[in-house]
């Protein structure tokens, strides 16, 4: 008897572990957006992504906010498959009390983000959203400030990582690369 509901333990364990993996890149995650509806970040697989945890009241904001919407609006422009992907988050030094609607009107007004600005999440320690469970499995660190920097592929998967010190504009080359690498992949197919 003891055998066989080991047996049944082992499967059933097995069986959670597979639901669990059909989780493959950072795109497969839902999102809600800053008026509380749930999306699928499946809409931006096939860009380069820039996911950004953001805060409004962080030494880094005007900085980081100015790089991010400069670059994305470049890159937009020019029709390139790319997108900054905006996670709010109060976790580090309640940097980001403010509502969603609130965090949203503050990026557009001050900055002119045209870039998705997601609903205020955790990036970091147990409660953290499962898209960024998926960046810090895959990048083996996570956040530790605001103004964290992960760049994805077009399948969702993390390319590199870059903590708050690290300028927007130090990271360019590493977004053309990326966008080369997609280009030249779908030439390929």
């Amino acid at each position: 008897m003891i055998g066989k509901l080991f047996v049944l333990l082992v499967v059933c364990l097995l069986q959670g572990t597979n639901a669990s993996n059909k989780q493959h890149g950072f795109y497969d995650y839902d999102v809600k957006t800053f008026d509380g509806e749930t999306v699928s970040l499946k809409q931006y697989a096939g860009k380069i992504s820039l996911v950004v945890n953001v805060a409004s009241e962080c030494g880094y904001t005007d900085e980081h906010y100015k790089e991010l919407t400069a670059l994305h609006n470049e890159l937009t422009a020019k029709n390139e498959p790319f997108t900054v992907l905006a996670f709010p988050c109060n976790q580090f030094g309640e940097q980001e009390p403010h509502d969603d609607t609130e965090i949203q009107q503050f990026a557009k007004d001050f900055y002119k983000a045209s870039f998705p600005i997601f609903a205020k999440i955790d990036v970091r320690e147990r409660d953290a959203h499962p898209a960024y469970q998926f960046l810090r499995m895959s990048s083996g660190v996570e956040p530790t400030w605001n103004f964290w920097k992960y760049l994805l592929d077009g399948s969702g998967n993390l390319i590199n990582a870059w903590g708050p010190a690290t300028q927007v504009g130090k990271i360019k080359d590493d977004v053309l690369k990326a966008i080369k690498d997609l280009k030249n992949k779908h030439t390929e197919l």
